[in-house]
């Protein structure tokens, strides 16, 4: 039996776990004599019940073996303290291959641990590249697909990445090109999302045509003026439209006074993400997972951010970058309300990513 320990800690990757879960899930009761067993870690980085639990509730996700509760802290003592709960977990698993998401510290810190004690890894998300490494996530994405034997690449974009530098990989290193989970993920839930009681009872307030905005990085949020900064710039362009802002726990202290077209609520978790989606006008945001989950629905992006690591999402018309800078902001509303823009592109694969990555993992690991 293949044993897989998957590594979670933050939103988007209970989402994209989900999916591979439920794929690994439908191997097992199709071959039998080559099931796989898997045990999930939570290493608690995503702390708040609305960050965290409601995606286990509503995506029917298996219950973590492990849950670390590690919480929040500066990045070194996350990752640390991630690193000391985790060797004994692997230690005691022994398990073939170690399964982590993306490019968070919980990331990081399974990757790191995983290569000290010669444990394979399989990155899932793998051969993403924004080219600033000022942010945490180049650093720990750069990190873990180069101590990686396995890299599932979302993107062509992606996987090109990887072959550029192999020499500088695992010298066992395999790249496979899967499409994006994320896909996988809104194809088989959006048919399914409806408001729950609360984002109802927002729609009863907010009449009309709205937008969504998220924001968490810290270059965004935790300066009182930049995020005012950006909150008029936004308000000022889209002349009296609602915005819609799922406030991020790490935001929530540090609002300014906000003009009344900013209707701010809590965090959501994924249905109620989907239906704002389906829903909005247009996506404001420094998430990297939503600037893709936009595309999916076909709503245009201005991204808060300088760069992205969905490059080809800029290349076809379909995002904007603007950082924060309120006259590129400007920009951004103006090129969102011009409308005429295709999404027909298939940059993210078939849908079909989840079963890709099972059909990978035992053909490398399940002998």
């Amino acid at each position: 039996m293949l044993k897989v320990i998957t590594v979670i800690g933050a939103r988007p990757q209970f989402i994209k776990a989900g999916m591979v879960s439920a794929a690994i899930d439908k191997w097992s009761k199709s071959h039998t004599d080559k099931s796989i067993e898997e045990i999930i870690v939570h290493t608690g980085q995503h702390y708040d019940k609305n960050m965290s639990d409601i995606f286990f509730d509503e995506l029917t996700l298996h219950n973590p073996k492990y849950n670390l509760a590690v919480g929040s802290n500066s990045h070194a003592s996350m990752t640390a303290n991630m690193m000391l709960a985790l060797e004994p977990v692997f230690l005691r698993e022994c398990p073939n291959v170690i399964l982590v998401y993306g490019d968070t510290n919980s990331t990081l810190a399974a990757s790191m641990v995983a290569a000290k004690l010669k444990i394979p890894i399989a990155h899932v998300e793998a051969g993403l590249r924004s080219y600033n490494l000022d942010m945490p996530e180049e650093i720990n994405r750069i990190v873990t697909d180069k101590v990686s034997q396995v890299l599932f690449c979302p993107t062509k974009v992606a996987e090109k990445n990887l072959l550029e530098q192999k020499k500088y990989l695992h010298p066992r290193a395999k790249i496979w090109f899967t499409g994006d989970v994320m896909l996988d993920s809104l194809l088989f839930y959006q048919s399914k999302a409806s408001p729950s009681k609360y984002l109802a009872s927002i729609f009863e307030r907010t009449v009309g045509e709205f937008y969504l905005l998220t924001l968490h990085r810290p270059v965004n949020v935790d300066s009182c003026k930049a995020l005012s900064d950006i909150l008029k710039a936004l308000v000022e362009g889209l002349e009296d439209k609602k915005i819609i802002f799922p406030v991020h726990p790490r935001t929530k202290d540090k609002l300014p006074v906000l003009p009344p077209e900013v209707v701010c609520i809590n965090p959501v978790g994924y249905m109620d993400m989907l239906v704002l989606l389906k829903r909005c006008s247009g996506v404001f945001t420094d998430s990297g997972g939503l600037q893709k989950e936009a595309y999916f629905s076909q709503k245009p992006c201005v991204v808060l951010r300088q760069e992205t690591e969905w490059l080809e999402l800029v290349d076809v018309d379909c995002a904007f970058l603007a950082g924060a800078d309120p006259e590129k902001i400007r920009q951004g509303v103006a090129w969102v309300n011009k409308g005429d823009f295709d999404f027909s592109a298939k940059l993210y694969g078939d849908g079909c990513a989840s079963n890709k990555i099972v059909e990978a993992l035992v053909c490398e690991f399940g002998s």
